[in-house]
């Protein structure tokens, strides 16, 4: 496989996995314990890596969810706690999740090292938030950890690099939303609010742009040897039938 076939491949998992954590209950019992709600936890959880910026910072980092929705979660956070505390009890979270969820399943551990590979290969230029996310020193060690961190953050690649091509294709984030597969429920879930423009003319350019983002990604797949990109989706597979058939 081409790295750009990796990583069309891969990238389903990837941002299916690499998010399972936030809907833990115990993630979202983290929330509680620092005062604030779950959404709350969610955005500054993500953009907290940023540090102490503005909300409007945030927003522009996330991209596709709305800037009043992601303001509204910021800014209640920062009034109880810094934005750097939340995204490291984030990472924590992810680590507890990843060791309770992934250390038992078969070709974790050869799943962190080819994940590993390619999350220290990517190019994070553009992307903020997938370059503040691997800059956070990692609390947990064991392969389960490393996988689900390492998950966090190709997820971040992937997001970081289709928030580029969506504005390459000339796209604004919520456009992009309308043209995926949940349409306005997508985007009323992301904070947008109707009424909502056209999605027919849309659908070409959120697929260019979907093309776009395989090409960007693809060259952290490189770090890997011929043969390994393969075996990377193979046990991306495995692993998320493994989590639903335990989910189930």
């Amino acid at each position: 496989m081409t790295p750009e076939q990796v990583a069309a491949a891969s990238k389903p998992a990837v941002l299916e996995l690499g998010e399972a954590f936030s809907r833990c209950p115990g993630t979202l019992r983290r929330a509680r314990l620092l005062g604030i709600s779950g959404w709350a936890f969610y955005i500054t959880g993500r953009a907290g890596a940023l540090g102490d910026v503005r909300a409007e910072t945030a927003a522009a980092a996330i991209g596709f969810i709305a800037p009043e929705a992601v303001a509204d979660g910021w800014d209640a956070a920062a009034r109880v706690v810094r934005p750097i505390e939340v995204a490291a009890a984030n990472l924590a979270e992810c680590c507890r999740w990843g060791t309770e969820h992934l250390d038992d399943l078969p070709g974790t551990p050869r799943l962190a090292t080819l994940l590993d590979r390619v999350v220290a290969g990517a190019d994070a230029t553009g992307m903020p938030l997938f370059a503040a996310w691997r800059a956070m020193p990692v609390p947990g060690n064991a392969a389960g950890a490393r996988a689900a961190v390492a998950l966090l953050l190709l997820r971040e690649h992937f997001t970081g690099a289709y928030l580029l091509a969506v504005r390459a294709a000339g796209m604004t984030p919520l456009e992009a939303v309308l043209a995926g597969p949940e349409g306005e429920a997508g985007a009323t879930a992301c904070g947008w609010s109707p009424p909502y423009p056209p999605v027919g003319p849309l659908v070409r350019r959120r697929l260019w742009a979907e093309a776009v983002t395989d090409r960007l990604v693809s060259a952290a797949f490189r770090a890997l040897r011929a043969g390994e990109g393969a075996e990377l989706v193979r046990l991306l597979t495995t692993t998320r039938t493994g989590l639903r058939a335990v989910d189930g």
